[in-house]
């Protein structure tokens, strides 16, 4: 048995899985704000639920998905969007609250360890998942084993500059890490909608620009088409120097369909070879992807 915690900005959400990767329980409760201390509460109490409910005893090994890293040098979480959790000893205030060993890993490589496992991306030697949501965000397996470096970094794609870029995407929209024409600012659901907002004055969002398309809005399939060589651009980087076998979509961005098929097209264009065979896929497992990750962190 193994549980698994996603540790969101609005919401805590724990499962637990059998060893075939069944989930046995599952529960969500909101993430206290800005309050550190009845975080942990919560965390400690989902975890005594799910073990009690069950009837099973306590020691479960526990992995948590969290919107951060762990800084290698402090062990305390670092670059995380929930502010009071910046700077904390998080695994080891956990460890101490709950008697049992805690791993973390940032939620995007969560989501693709989840899909590598028993995912989209099963029986795959290397898997590239992708988040594309309100941020952009990624994570690498290799042989189902999560890559991790010194600087708790791989798979940040969305921090690159955008390969090849049009005259009209330089120097590029302002990105909060401090850098200008970052992946993420384009590929974002915000950037789609900066985007939008540049071309028809209107600022939209991705689902209203998605719906529009579909109606045969010239500005909306113009939005799109660019959005979607973007991504075969930016994929494309990331093809050439990682390999991967398969590259697996989730975010809320991944629901749009026509991505499966036309970047695969697009992205031929920008890979350093004749044929690529890297196969672009949804979610095997959608939004319980990053959770299922999480309990994925302890391998069996």
């Amino acid at each position: 048995m193994r549980i698994g915690i996603d540790l969101g900005g609005t919401k805590i959400e724990i499962v637990l899985l059998d060893p075939e990767g069944g989930i046995r329980y599952r529960e969500r409760r909101p993430t206290p704000q800005g309050d550190y201390a009845a975080t942990l509460q919560v965390l400690g109490d989902l975890v005594h639920a799910a073990e009690g409910t069950l009837g099973l005893a306590g020691g479960i090994p526990v992995g948590i998905g969290i919107p951060g890293a762990v800084s290698p040098l402090t062990g305390r979480v670092q670059n995380a969007n929930s502010v009071c959790l910046i700077g904390q000893d998080l695994a080891g205030d956990l460890t101490r609250l709950l008697k049992r060993p805690v791993r973390l890993a940032n939620d995007a490589d969560c989501f693709a360890l989840s899909e590598a496992t028993d995912g989209a991306g099963a029986g795959a030697g290397i898997v590239f998942g992708v988040i594309l949501g309100t941020g952009v965000g990624g994570g690498v397996v290799v042989n189902r084993q999560l890559l991790a470096g010194p600087n708790a970094i791989a798979g940040e794609w969305g921090h690159n500059p955008l390969p090849w870029p049009l005259p009209d995407e330089l120097p590029g929209p302002s990105c909060y890490c401090g850098q200008r024409g970052c992946i993420e600012t384009f590929l974002s659901g915000p950037g789609l909608s900066l985007a939008c907002e540049a071309l028809t004055g209107i600022r939209r969002t991705p689902a209203e620009i998605t719906a529009l398309a579909a109606q045969g809005d010239p500005h909306a399939e113009r939005l799109l088409t660019d959005y979607e060589d973007r991504l075969a651009r930016a994929l494309a980087g990331v093809i050439n120097l990682l390999d991967p076998h398969v590259v697996v979509l989730g975010g809320g961005l991944s629901n749009l369909q026509r991505l499966y098929r036309n970047v695969p097209d697009l992205w031929s264009r920008y890979i350093f070879c004749g044929h690529p065979v890297t196969r672009l896929v949804p979610a095997r497992f959608g939004d319980s992807s990053g959770v299922r990750g999480a309990a994925w962190l302890w391998p069996g």
